[in-house]
């Protein structure tokens, strides 16, 4: 089920082109100016490493520009891959990371609309997730990860918390805390891991997470 306060917001392209939103984002915006930024992504890496080691696979969903990327990279991971609905997102990140880039699955797509992107043991996602209001977008969401994770691997998810903003880039987002999170996933998927987070952002704001780690038994 959606979290707290979830509003019914807009779903499907005749209502709102998620596409055309972060790429109007990612090309106004520093990439560090945005409220998502951070320079460490401690928490995204400690849940990681606490589910995975180097060699492993890891899709880092709705990336962006994010640093994650760089730190997966260093700490061994592989193979890689970032997705995200805005190729100029992507671009700032693969331009970052030079000839290292090359490394990376770099993948252009609404993960609502996606069909497949491969195996990968750990699906990481800070921040996507609450923006599906619409349930059959996450229904969609929750297909694809079961399609990428297999028996044994893990789902390392965050959300703006209960208590979190109920907005973010102009738009409504769901609300959650981890057992939320669990029950959106449903019995394919035991929660094994929680943490709650407060971001600061760029411009010193605070923004209360909840962080769930499930591991796909089925």
């Amino acid at each position: 089920m959606c979290g707290v306060d979830c509003g019914a917001g807009p779903s499907g392209d005749d209502m709102f082109d998620r596409r055309e939103h972060w790429e109007t984002v990612y090309r106004t915006k520093g990439t560090t100016d945005v409220s998502w930024f951070e320079a460490e992504p401690e928490v995204s890496r400690k849940l990681i490493r606490s589910v995975a080691s180097g060699g492993s696979g890891v899709i880092d969903v709705g990336g962006g520009a994010s640093q994650l990327v760089d730190r997966l990279l260093a700490d061994g991971y592989s193979p890689v891959a970032v997705l995200d609905v805005s190729a100029t997102a992507l671009e700032h990140a693969r331009r970052r990371l030079g000839e290292v880039g090359r490394q990376v699955q770099w993948i252009v797509g609404d993960v609502t609309q996606v069909g497949d992107v491969g195996r990968f043991d750990v699906w990481h996602d800070r921040a996507v997730f609450h923006f599906l209001t619409d349930p059959e977008d996450r229904r969609k969401y929750v297909a694809l990860a079961k399609r990428t994770i297999p028996v044994g691997g893990h789902l390392v998810i965050g959300t703006f918390a209960p208590d979190g903003p109920e907005k973010c880039s102009g738009l409504e987002v769901c609300r959650y805390d981890a057992a939320g999170l669990s029950a959106e996933f449903g019995s394919d998927f035991q929660l094994v891991q929680e943490m709650e987070h407060i971001h600061h952002t760029p411009a010193g704001k605070l923004q209360k997470f909840a962080f769930a780690v499930l591991r796909k038994n089925r």
